[in-house]
């Protein structure tokens, strides 16, 4: 396409005598090109097209309802039926533009940084090699928008109960709780819904309202809602996993916590130079106070005891009592770290080494006697 400028210049150079050879080496064109452009005496083409296919809003709603919003049927019923001759791209293009086949984009809201206002919560699963086996491990983390705190730790299953028992370890490590936490429409404490329409799990939002907070769902395909929880992950796949060595799932714990609580909060983030600990102290006061006596998360369990004197704590473990409580029915409190046993009003058992991984069918003979009474 020749700009309009250059099309005047050859317009008005001719019309003060110059040949259309001499015009065509001056300014670079083609001899053609120039003979084109005197004929339409320097102006810019209008552009011609073809009859633009029209079609009514109420037309198209009632088929798209009636083909059960099936584009091609759509189609198809024009052309046969309403005699309306389109082609199937102009069609479903159409259909996007009213809004029938694809719900419009909505631009995602900008959420200032307030101190006390949000933290957020996400799970990631990554396989490591604590000893010389590959484990997945779920990566659950905790982060403070305002001040970027983090607190991590990882488990081999996830689910509402650990959920629970990872928040209350967390909150209370650092004695105070953001007023919301944000969610994505897959966790575990929604129960249906998505967005600000989305539905919390009772159990769940119970236990926010016990510490002071409330779950929230970021909208559909706002995934960046949470950007500051997304990027935790990868400074967890980037500084922390690499050049570090796990023995166990316990050990691997202990680095995550010494990690996330030690390390990072004193190293400065973002381009501001933001301290975690630095900002975190500024707002504590916007914060919401945890009672130091908040009782944590639990399963209640109804056990009996074997013939041999074990209580089944889960399917590949047992634990031993001591022996004239043979036959008696036992409460199993499975609390997080570590399961115990209580009967009659009276504590029975406190393994102090939580659930064993691997199917490990009992508990060694030696913990019969030390968690007798």
């Amino acid at each position: 396409m020749i700009e309009a400028d250059k099309r005047k210049a050859v317009f008005l150079l001719h019309q003060e005598g110059m040949s259309i050879n001499e015009i065509a080496r001056r300014l670079h064109l083609s001899r053609n090109t120039v003979c084109t452009i005197l004929k339409q005496k320097g102006e810019m083409p209008v552009p011609t097209r073809k009859r633009k296919v029209r079609l009514d809003r109420e037309l198209l709603e009632r088929l798209y309802r009636e083909c059960e919003g099936r584009a091609q049927r759509v189609h198809e019923k024009l052309t046969e039926e309403e005699g309306i001759q389109i082609p199937y791209s102009t069609l479903t293009r159409l259909l996007r533009e009213l809004g029938l086949s694809k719900e419009p984009s909505t631009r995602c809201d900008r959420v200032p940084d307030e101190p006390g206002a949000e933290m957020q919560h996400d799970t990631s699963t990554y396989r490591i090699r604590p000893g010389d086996r590959l484990t997945l491990v779920i990566a659950s983390l905790l982060y403070l928008r305002y001040s970027k705190r983090r607190y991590l730790q990882f488990f081999r299953k996830f689910n509402r109960f650990r959920m629970k028992c990872f928040l209350h370890t967390a909150l209370m490590f650092w004695g105070y709780a953001g007023r919301i936490c944000v969610i994505d429409n897959t966790n575990l404490a929604r129960l249906r819904g998505t967005g600000r329409n989305a539905v919390i799990v009772p159990e769940m939002a119970a236990f926010a309202t016990a510490h002071g907070f409330r779950f929230v769902c970021h909208e559909k395909g706002h995934a960046n809602r949470k950007a500051g929880e997304e990027r935790s992950f990868w400074t967890v796949e980037t500084n922390f996993f690499p050049g570090r060595h796990f023995s166990s799932l316990e050990d691997l714990n202990q680095q995550a916590l010494e990690w996330s609580t030690v390390r990072m909060e004193h190293r400065p983030v973002s381009k501001t130079g933001l301290i975690p600990a630095q900002a975190f102290e500024q707002e504590r006061a916007a914060l919401v106070a945890l009672p130091a006596h908040l009782p944590a998360p639990y399963l209640c369990h109804e056990r009996k005891t074997d013939q041999y004197g074990y209580v089944p704590l889960c399917d590949s473990c047992k634990a031993a009592l001591r022996k004239p409580l043979l036959r008696n029915r036992s409460r199993s409190n499975r609390l997080r770290p570590r399961p115990r046993a209580s009967g009659a009003s009276r504590h029975l058992l406190n393994h102090p080494q939580g659930f064993p991984a691997g199917g490990v069918d009992r508990i060694k003979r030696g913990h019969r006697e030390e968690s007798s009474c």
